[in-house]
């Protein structure tokens, strides 16, 4: 089979097209054909060695296609299933080898894409919103980069919850994709201080900021939550933040800060396959608008990388095999 292969860590440069010997099933694994494999940031950590992992490596770990082949002993799974997954590890290649436990059935309404598109980014969104800060109606949420890949989807999911939403973006037109989203304010970062334009808007601050972009952004955001709301720090798309006093904490105001990563909300099958279930129920009903920015042929995975990493996206990227 082709798949991309890092053999060292460093740039874009580094992602090499490979032929490997198709994977068999393990015990409780299935093989499943590739059709779409999600791009992330977390693939450039690991891919520079930010986040290290064991080399050679295949990257990825979301995506989405059809079994071929499963395990002896596996109920409930065959060959022509379609299924999606986020967390199995060497996705971005043409077969991929998955534990049937982290492996959602892909219903009828959503096309292969879609799913694949939504298992890492809209869970992440799911997770936030639902809970790692459960919204309500009244509570208020800024949402850093609303036109991102999981900004845009955070946005529905938090305007789903009933919450009032203020967004940042860099440019008109992801201004107008985050108002599409449901965004009831956009904040263009690039010509005000969000933290001040935030608090002009809440003039006692808001009840949570979801922060993805990281060392930007982090210090800020601490200047513009209300005094016991929290701070929710899930990526780090400018860089990782500095060691932090954590007596800053206090001084704003007595604030929650937390790191939290998709792995630990759905490491239990049935958590998994209810937020997925859940997706995949707004997607059928044309209640959740999945943006797919680029699809990039798996031979140029290095150039995903590039415009991933460049902050060009206006939704998802996908590679297909």
């Amino acid at each position: 089979m082709r798949a991309i292969q890092v053999r060292q860590t460093g740039g874009p440069e580094v992602l090499r097209p490979v032929e490997l010997d198709a994977p068999t099933p393990g015990p409780g694994q299935a093989v499943v054909a590739v059709e779409a494999a999600g791009v992330n940031f977390i693939d450039t950590y690991q891919r520079s060695g930010d986040y290290p992992v064991g080399l050679p490596a295949i990257p990825g770990s979301e995506g989405a296609g059809t079994v071929v082949a499963v395990a002896e002993g596996v109920d409930g799974l065959r060959p022509g299933d379609r299924v999606a997954w986020s967390g199995q590890p060497g996705s971005y290649a043409e077969q991929v080898v998955a534990d049937v436990d982290g492996l959602v059935a892909v219903p009828e309404g959503v096309d292969t894409p879609t799913a694949a598109a939504v298992m890492l980014q809209g869970m992440t969104a799911h997770y936030l919103a639902t809970s790692t800060f459960p919204l309500a109606p009244g509570h208020t949420a800024l949402v850093h980069a609303g036109a991102g890949g999981v900004g845009h989807l955070l946005v529905q999911v938090a305007k789903r919850r009933g919450a009032q939403v203020v967004a940042t973006v860099s440019t008109a037109e992801k201004a107008e994709l985050a108002r599409t989203a449901g965004a009831d304010e956009v904040i263009r970062y690039t010509e005000v201080d969000f933290a001040e334009e935030a608090t002009r808007l809440y003039g006692h601050g808001v009840d949570v900021v979801y922060d993805s972009v990281g060392r930007d952004t982090f210090i800020r955001s601490m200047d513009c939550v209300r005094p016991r709301g929290m701070v929710v720090l899930f990526g780090q798309s400018s860089g990782p933040v500095a060691p932090l006093d954590l007596q800053v904490l206090a001084r704003n105001g007595s604030l929650y800060l937390t790191r939290p990563t998709l792995g630990h909300y759905v490491a239990d099958p049935a958590e998994l396959r209810r937020r997925a279930g859940d997706l995949f129920a707004w997607i059928v009903a044309g209640e959740l608008d999945v943006r797919i920015d680029r699809t990039f042929p798996l031979a140029e995975a290095a150039d995903a990388h590039r415009y991933i990493e460049g902050r060009r996206t206006r939704g998802k990227l996908l590679l297909a095999p």
